[in-house]
């Protein structure tokens, strides 16, 4: 453990990396330039880090670590600021109860797990559950009837926060006895025409919508011949030999199928937790954390390619992403 860098420290450098400048930046901390420059020095000596290389006219440029520097600080302050703020809710008595919402598609580890945090943070808690299509669970989510949702993406609605906790590569779900899955991978003409069981469109228009869109893209012809209500609902249709289906890589699945991805796209189901920005429970945002941690490891090297506008790890737009 490096005890000697402090929440100052990433501080100070979050906003020399932010405002492009020493100067600019102790004016913006109200602190002295010097101080601000003898303390940055000693950070980056101590480490041996660059993060900055200083240009004409105070301005700096920021180095390859200093780039990620920029989502690896917010972060770090963001966690301690959750931190605080979900020791106080916990101590106010805040937390006592958690009702979480969970749609069919999603990995129902992620549930599970979420009610053990819960139980982990506040042992004397209750956790209840609800399972439906996702459209019902968000007009609960608004009435206040739950706290928080799991389910695929997109979502739409400012006035939610939504915290990506595991991303899936979407593959296809055919007979392992069917001539094509004898190939590694599938392309578009394999997918036309025999891609024809789906999720029931209502449980996620936006989603399903949105795969729609991607499968013409690519240049798929299909039809929806059979809609389902559950994973293995759709694994049992697609064993009868009515025809493929997409499902999340890892899905367990019943004897007789296999999957196989498809070649030239990089499709993701996205799982999220999803709660109101004006949330009362301030311990979602540790719980969303965790899970974080076990169910999306390399979330932050994904994120770190490309630094988001907010700390919070979320999908800018979330339309390359599938329910």
């Amino acid at each position: 453990m490096n005890d000697e860098a402090e929440f100052r420290h990433f501080k100070y450098l979050l906003a020399i990396a932010e405002h492009r400048g020493f100067r600019a930046a102790a004016e913006a901390l109200h602190t002295s330039q010097p101080s601000l420059s003898r303390q940055v020095k000693e950070f980056q000596e101590r480490f041996k880090i660059k993060l900055f290389r200083r240009l004409k006219g105070g301005r700096i440029q920021l180095t390859p670590a200093g780039e990620a520097l920029r989502v690896i600080a917010r972060d770090v302050l963001e966690t301690r600021d959750q931190a605080l703020e979900a020791l106080e809710a916990i101590h106010r008595g805040e937390a006592e109860i958690l009702r979480i919402g969970c749609t069919p598609f999603v990995d129902k580890e992620i549930c599970r797990r979420s009610a053990e945090i819960q139980k982990s943070l506040v042992p004397a808690s209750t956790v209840r559950y609800s399972t439906g299509e996702t459209a019902p669970l968000m007009n609960e989510l608004a009435d206040d009837q739950l706290d928080v949702v799991i389910v695929s993406l997109p979502v739409s609605d400012d006035a939610l926060r939504v915290e990506i906790v595991k991303r899936e590569r979407l593959v296809v779900c055919l007979p392992a006895d069917h001539s094509l899955a004898k190939k590694t991978a599938l392309n578009a003409t394999d997918l036309s025409q025999n891609l024809t069981v789906f999720r029931h469109p209502s449980q996620h228009p936006e989603a399903h919508e949105r795969l729609r869109e991607l499968l013409a893209e690519l240049g798929v012809e299909f039809e929806e011949h059979s809609h389902t209500s559950h994973p293995h609902e759709m694994q049992e249709v697609v064993k009868t030999g009515d025809g493929f289906a997409l499902l999340r890589e890892g899905t367990p699945l019943i004897e007789g199928l296999v999957t196989r991805p498809i070649l030239g796209v990089d499709w993701t189901v996205d799982t999220a937790m999803v709660f109101k920005r004006e949330t009362r429970l301030k311990i979602l945002p540790v719980i969303a954390r965790n899970l974080r941690k076990q169910f999306w490891p390399d979330a932050a090297k994904e994120i770190a390619k490309k630094p988001p506008k907010k700390v919070r790890i979320e999908s800018p737009s979330q339309m390359r992403l599938l329910g």
